[in-house]
């Protein structure tokens, strides 16, 4: 049964509700519309409210293409003034003020919001004890499509969505302790592209202090890139807008151009990029020299990121989910991975990379069909994985873990460990829906075992201890050397600690990082 709750904030007073012992409160606005002349501009932070708010409903998500596989919500509206957050607390009182964990949701930069069904913290915030904020960020080329270059006239501002996202956390700063947190333990964590923006944080100089603990699931680390190349990407946005980059009335046209055609335009970039450059997307946040001043993986590399502890890993069988749905974001295919090396030795002219033949050690005992798999999962997400927690654990504390569980259906279907399939664990939300078809091969009581590890793991980090597990083996922090060199924790059925997981591929791929500019 419902009840409502209210609270005041600074931001407001907001009216919320009960449900299974865990008050929310959804659909709170943090910035003004990003729409009309407020398009393609920075997020302003919205003006304190008058009266009682109503916060029982998530606010609108920011427009995007369809996807199937990721749903949005029930009576999901989509819409330009998509900057909310929704809060989710305990509903008994705490003698003290309670971790804050702020989830930053995955989507290839073009998909997804805090609505997904998904990130329902209830069991979350009920295993753990903390206080749980999910944030929606502008999207596709809402959010990351930098036109400063490309119409230097019109007043356009770039990294769009990262600075949504640091409006978000200053929201935090200012109005959680309202809700019963404590503004300096907070967590920021992600997956996927929310993973991407988690590690992208660690090295903007502008949100530190905004954060004290990260936790980055499957991040993109590397798949950051320039100016000349946000660039590129807007001409060729422009060029599917029917708008030529260089007419005096670009800015005009582009501006008046309906959302529709905005992301209808996006998703052909979208799909188009990757095909023509294996290896990249088509939306990331943007080196500008500015609030990004360089790359997220050379600064986490060299241990100069902000210095807080920071849990981080992938899982074991990533890609088998893009091969499967026949996504262009990763290069399967032999010829369009010999494709992406060229292109790296083209952008990195005196650059040492490995040879192919150096790399496919690394795959000797990988059956032939699976070796575009392998590479593809390698370079988009372990490898830069690798490199950040190498680089990290110089600056900070860093725990690093792999995923390797798949219910029986998912080994059956060829897709294992896949990319995004430890959300449900790491949610406490495994099933989503009478028509979920994940344990139809039986699996669910190993998996909510799993799941509530996961929960505990996660959510003591966020209380500022170790993430431990009862009953489950130590999990020591990663360092490069020592006896316990290079320690991983493997996810699995019984969770075990394994030094040097990844040596093999670790020699194999050499030093060099592996990006575009």
């Amino acid at each position: 049964m419902e009840t409502a709750v209210t609270v005041t904030a600074p931001a407001g007073t907001f009216r919320g509700r009960v449900d299974r012992s865990v008050r929310s409160w959804r659909g709170i606005r943090f910035a003004l519309p990003p729409t009309g002349d407020r398009r393609w501009r920075d997020p302003l932070p919205a003006p304190d409210a008058d009266g009682v708010v109503d916060a029982t409903v998530f606010g609108p998500v920011c427009p995007q293409p369809t996807n199937p596989a990721i749903p949005l919500g029930e009576g999901a509206v989509e819409d330009e003034d998509c900057l909310s957050l929704n809060v989710w607390a305990p509903e008994g009182e705490s003698a003290s003020a309670r971790p804050v964990m702020v989830w930053l949701h995955g989507g290839a930069y073009t998909f997804g919001s805090s609505s997904q069904p998904l990130y329902d913290a209830t069991s979350m915030v009920s295993a753990g004890d903390v206080i749980v904020v999910t944030v929606n960020y502008r999207l596709g080329a809402l959010g990351f499509l930098d036109l400063s270059h490309a119409l230097p006239d019109g007043g356009f501002d770039g990294n769009l969505a990262l600075k949504d996202v640091l409006l978000a956390l200053r929201w935090v700063q200012r109005n959680v302790a309202a809700f019963g947190g404590d503004p300096s333990r907070v967590t920021v964590f992600g997956e996927s592209a929310g993973g991407g923006l988690v590690t992208t944080l660690l090295a903007t100089p502008s949100a530190r202090g905004l954060f004290h603990r990260a936790i980055a699931q499957s991040s993109p680390a590397s798949s950051v890139y320039g100016s000349a190349r946000a660039m590129k990407v807007a001409r060729r946005f422009l060029s599917e807008l029917g708008i030529a980059a260089d007419d005096p009335a670009a800015s005009t046209a582009v501006e008046a151009a309906s959302v529709d055609a905005i992301v209808a335009a996006s998703q052909r970039v979208y799909a188009d990029v990757p095909t023509s450059d294996p290896g990249t997307l088509a939306f990331a946040p943007v080196v500008d020299g500015d609030l990004l001043p360089e790359a997220p993986i050379a600064v986490l590399r060299e241990g100069r990121g902000i210095p807080v502890p920071l849990v981080i890993g992938t899982n074991k069988d990533e890609a088998s989910l893009f091969s499967f749905m026949k996504s262009p974001l990763i290069p399967i295919t032999g010829e369009r991975i010999d494709q992406m090396f060229a292109d790296m030795a083209a952008e990195s002219p005196g650059v040492e990379l490995p040879t192919r033949e150096q790399v496919l050690t690394a795959y000797e005992h990988v059956r032939h069909r699976a070796i575009g798999l392998g590479v593809a999962r390698d370079i988009g997400f372990r490898l830069p994985t690798l490199w950040v927690a190498e680089g990290h654990s110089k600056a900070a504390t860093v725990w690093l873990y792999r995923f390797d569980h798949a219910a029986p259906f998912l080994r059956l279907i060829g897709l294992g460990a896949t990319h995004a399939t430890e959300l449900p664990y790491v949610w406490g939300n495994l099933v989503s829906g009478p028509k979920d078809l994940t344990f139809r091969l039986g699996g669910r009581r190993i998996a909510d075992l799993i799941s509530a590890r996961m929960l505990a793991r996660w959510t003591a980090f966020a209380r500022g201890d170790e993430p431990t597990a009862s009953g489950t083996p130590a999990w020591p922090p990663f360092r490069t050397d020592g006896d316990d060199a290079r320690a991983t924790l493997v996810i699995d059925r019984h969770d075990a600690v394994v030094n040097d997981l990844d040596g093999d591929l670790r020699r194999a791929w050499g030093d060099t990082i592996l990006t575009f500019s």
